[in-house]
């Protein structure tokens, strides 16, 4: 079963080496990895998606994660509301007679044509897994050269609010 992680870090080389190390250590394959920093240029959010045999695997992964020394917070939200996107470039191989035929396909999706040259085609596209996975699907009849995906980013739908009590992040539902 696929899990959904996000875990908030201090913003410090070598963190991203030993949680992934952490999941290496368990023999678990990390699917999509993102990382950016937040609002708090000291804190990054990382999202995995990783694929698990049962829950109970799981929850030992984020009390593992707990454990290391520069996690704030790890929260499993794959049952959860979230806002979940992913951003894939594409680029495809097109005669110029097709290009009115991958526009009639880029529109529908709100993607985006980023570059034309004499046969090919780089289209963007945003949004959720299944939204990119489709799109793809519809693009291979054309011939993808090269696809680059940035892996899903994610975190709870509604405001939360944010409170620093003496030096340490603490979020409140």
């Amino acid at each position: 079963m696929k899990r959904t992680i996000t875990a908030l870090v201090n913003n410090s080389s070598g963190v991203l080496n030993r949680i992934t190390g952490l999941f290496a250590r368990r023999h678990y394959n990390i699917e999509s990895i993102t990382v950016g920093v937040t609002e708090n240029p000291t804190v990054s959010r990382m999202t995995f998606v990783v694929q698990v045999d049962s829950m109970d695997n799981i929850e030992q992964v984020t009390k593992q994660l707990n454990k290391q020394v520069d996690v704030l917070k790890v929260k499993d939200i794959t049952d959860e509301a979230i806002i979940a996107r992913e951003l894939a470039l594409i680029k495809i191989l097109v005669s110029p007679q097709q290009r009115a035929e991958v526009a009639a396909l880029v529109n529908p999706f709100r993607a985006s044509i980023l570059d034309v040259g004499r046969e090919s085609m780089t289209v963007q596209i945003t949004g959720d897994y299944q939204k990119v996975e489709t799109f793809i699907d519809l693009l291979r009849p054309y011939g993808i050269r090269d696809l680059a995906r940035t892996g899903i980013t994610a975190f709870n739908r509604g405001s939360k609010k944010l409170q620093n009590e003496a030096n340490r992040l603490t979020l409140i539902y």
